[in-house]
């Protein structure tokens, strides 16, 4: 799987992106991903990410549990989708579908830290490590 996550908005603070590099790490040796942050959304190369399934990360999208997400990714991969766009701190931003990690307003440090523990918490899973329990 190939990952592309754009966050858009303000800085992010120096700890959560040392603890998105952690997990970017912890990842890859399931997946590419990459971590890109705009403080304008106008400044995301769309272009050369026509080939992606988009998804937005927002408190209005659909609630995913850790065994639901792992089980969306094991889908992903079964279907043939292996470029996947993630958007953090942009709702307006046309996309296949939006989930939520949470109902609450966060920073946007603090729901991509979240986000991608998220995604190492769904790898673990769909690989039956210990981790997620």
């Amino acid at each position: 799987m190939n990952y592309k996550v754009y966050a858009t908005g303000n800085k992010i603070e120096k700890f959560y992106s040392d603890a998105i590099k952690e997990y970017q790490k912890r990842l890859s040796r399931f997946c590419n991903i990459t971590f890109s942050s705009y403080k304008n959304s106008q400044k995301i190369p769309f272009q050369e990410t026509d080939k992606y399934y988009k998804i937005v990360i927002s408190p209005a999208g659909k609630s995913l549990s850790s065994e639901e997400l792992a089980e969306k990714i094991k889908e992903f991969e079964l279907t043939g989708i292996t470029d996947i766009l993630i958007i953090i701190g942009n709702e307006e931003i046309h996309c296949n579908e939006t989930i939520s990690i949470g109902s609450m307003k966060m920073s946007l440090g603090l729901t991509s830290t979240i986000f991608f523990e998220q995604l190492y918490r769904a790898y673990k899973i769909l690989n039956n490590e210990p981790y997620h329990k």
